[in-house]
């Protein structure tokens, strides 16, 4: 993986989805905002400075408007951006104890309708695929084959985000899933997606694996902080930033958006690639990503 997207901008393309979000106020009223982990990723990561590229397909309704005006004003470049007069894909959140579950309505919406835009990967350091569109065809097919071309030539992020729903078959959705991270140099897993991808071990031995075939590895666990899982059995943890939660929606995004932002401004993947990192420094990107993290989860909805 040494000097995998060296020369290039150091600017990230995010393929993925841009939905709508209906979140529940105290009254139990459903509030729409925009999101989709893709996207999600994608504003972040321009809010903190990184030029990014969105490549998803937004829907010709009020709610795909919605989506484009943050992704424009967070800064987000658009020009690989797919439109359609389908409506956009809508995600039922409903927060409990345990985390938050989703109720979706994907079929026939414009947000699973992606280009293939692996003509375009030279302009960009760094790739991130994941989420809903890794699973969900015909995204998926296009996720996948611009998975394959980045691990070759950028940078690749992956985030699986493992989501269920009646609409999606479990174990292709997995299955799709666990290749991703196979073609990732960076990937990054909550304890629960792992739990899911990896039944039957703990959290940490698919991450150990995965680093021990050359990728860094991020594994978090919400409160209970996050790691970093390197070649050479190398790993560090860091503590969650105490917060007075008010929501976790969006919380492993910022944390994504939040190492990518780090590694690219740092320049540190221009060496060896992400592999490459010290202990030191795939801790300081730790600590940057718990703080951005719980800023998004003391924020209101």
């Amino acid at each position: 993986m040494s000097g995998l997207g060296q020369g290039r901008a150091d600017a990230v393309l995010v393929m993925g989805e841009a939905l709508t979000d209906l979140v529940p106020d105290e009254d139990g009223t459903l509030r729409p905002r925009p999101g989709g982990a893709p996207a999600n990723v994608a504003s972040r990561l321009a809010r903190l400075g990184v030029r990014t590229a969105f490549a998803g397909t937004l829907g010709d309704d009020g709610f795909g408007r919605r989506n484009e005006d943050r992704l424009r004003t967070a800064g987000v470049e658009l020009d690989l951006c797919g439109r359609s007069s389908l409506p956009t894909a809508l995600a039922v959140a409903d927060p409990g104890p345990e985390g938050t579950r989703y109720d979706f309505h994907l079929r026939d919406t414009a947000t699973f309708e992606l280009s293939d835009v692996s003509d375009q990967l030279e302009r960009f350091s760094v790739v991130y695929a994941g989420g809903l569109a890794a699973v969900v065809p015909p995204a998926s097919e296009v996720v996948l084959a611009t998975a394959r071309a980045a691990a070759d030539r950028s940078v690749l992020a992956v985030d699986p985000n493992v989501r269920t729903d009646r609409t999606l078959d479990p174990e292709s959705s997995l299955r799709r899933l666990r290749e991703l991270c196979a073609l990732g140099h960076i990937v990054k897993v909550s304890d629960e997606d792992a739990r899911r991808l990896w039944p039957g071990d703990t959290p940490e031995a698919p991450c150990r694996k995965l680093a021990a075939e050359g990728r860094l590895v991020l594994l978090t666990r919400g409160a209970d902080g996050s790691s970093a899982f390197l070649p050479g059995d190398v790993h560090v943890s860091v503590p969650a930033v105490p917060v007075v939660v008010t929501s976790t929606i969006g919380a492993g995004d910022a944390f994504m958006a939040a190492v990518l932002a780090h590694l690219v401004r740092s320049g540190v993947l221009r060496g060896g690639g992400p592999a490459a990192l010290t202990a030191a420094q795939a801790e300081e990107a730790l600590r940057y990503a718990a703080a951005v993290a719980a800023d998004v989860c003391g924020r209101a909805t």
